[in-house]
């Protein structure tokens, strides 16, 4: 029997205030999860204590693609350092870094069976490498567990310390995936701690590496102009990123970002084309579109990269 769609939010006001908070429209419904699938990808993370970005940042896509059997994993704890004004995951002092995380993450995907794996992680600045050195250990994990499935990465802007990414890259992912999240204007309004040319920097450097493939999600309605977002997507050309997510940012709380505007299905086909103008491969553009909403279909054809010796 189908799920009943539900409406992302359907209080009329925020609980804590009382303050009036905006309706959603239409496009903007997902079906309540629930399914057997899902059920058993939750089972799966549980049972192996892993955390899923799906779940920490209330992804609105969680029921779609736990169905699938498909989930992005979530490394190094569930606590970020740091306190970007968009994001729903917790902030504070995460534990120490399990030893043991990478060996039960590659677990959850062979027994998942997927074809494609999407990881990503809380920022970590309490640590000497910023994490570079877990994704790296998980990375390795997972190919010599899983040799049939291809590694997509989201990773943190590692304070720019490009000798971080060099061990990543040296692990030998198939995508290398870093969110801009927005303009260049709003960069310390919507993500304080973070750099906009750290970030360019950081996708300038992993392009070419073995032909890895480079990807980078933007997220609308934080007070962006038109102008400003296709001068980002230049910008991403610039460093030869090959695929771009667009979505809609959804408050999660009334202690985060207020919504300025919602695109319209339309005007996200509009920034599509206008993004394959630009020369992207492959432009993933939706109100409900995530970092690794369909990222198994954006896997390139190409023979998996070979791991990069760290550049000079």
């Amino acid at each position: 029997m189908a799920l009943p769609l539900l409406q992302i939010e359907t209080a009329e006001v925020w609980p804590a205030t009382g303050q009036v908070r905006e309706r959603k429209p239409p496009w903007l419904k997902v079906r309540a999860p629930g399914g057997p699938n899902y059920l058993r990808v939750q089972g799966l993370m549980r049972g192996q204590a892993l955390h899923t970005i799906c779940e920490e940042a209330r992804c609105p896509n969680i029921g779609e693609c736990w169905e699938h059997g498909t989930a992005t994993f979530l490394i190094m704890g569930d606590v970020c350092t740091r306190g970007c004004r968009f994001c729903a995951v917790e902030k504070g002092r995460p534990a120490p870094l399990d030893p043991e995380e990478p060996a039960r993450l590659a677990t959850a995907i062979a027994r998942l069976n997927l074809r494609h794996a999407v990881i990503t992680s809380v920022n970590r600045d309490d640590l000497e490498d910023k994490g570079a050195g877990a994704f790296a250990a998980v990375i390795r994990e997972v190919r010599a567990r899983c040799p049939g499935t291809s590694i997509e990465v989201l990773i943190p802007d590692l304070r720019g310390a490009l000798e971080g990414l060099d061990e990543i890259l040296a692990a030998g992912p198939d995508i290398l995936n870093h969110n801009m999240e927005t303009v260049r204007r709003l960069y310390r309004r919507v993500r304080p701690g973070a750099d906009y040319e750290h970030s360019l920097a950081l996708l300038r450097r992993a392009r070419g590496r073995n032909g890895l493939v480079t990807k980078a999600g933007l997220m609308v309605g934080v007070g962006e102009m038109h102008g400003e977002l296709v001068e980002v997507m230049a910008d991403l050309r610039a460093v030869d990123c090959e695929v771009l997510t667009i979505g809609q940012y959804l408050r999660p709380s009334e202690w985060h970002l207020p919504i300025t505007s919602y695109y319209t299905p339309a005007e996200f086909a509009a920034l599509k084309r206008i993004g394959l103008e630009l020369g992207f491969r492959h432009v993933e553009s939706g109100p409900l579109v995530r970092s690794s909403y369909h990222a198994a279909a954006q896997v390139p054809a190409a023979p998996r990269p070979a791991p990069a010796a760290p550049a000079p």
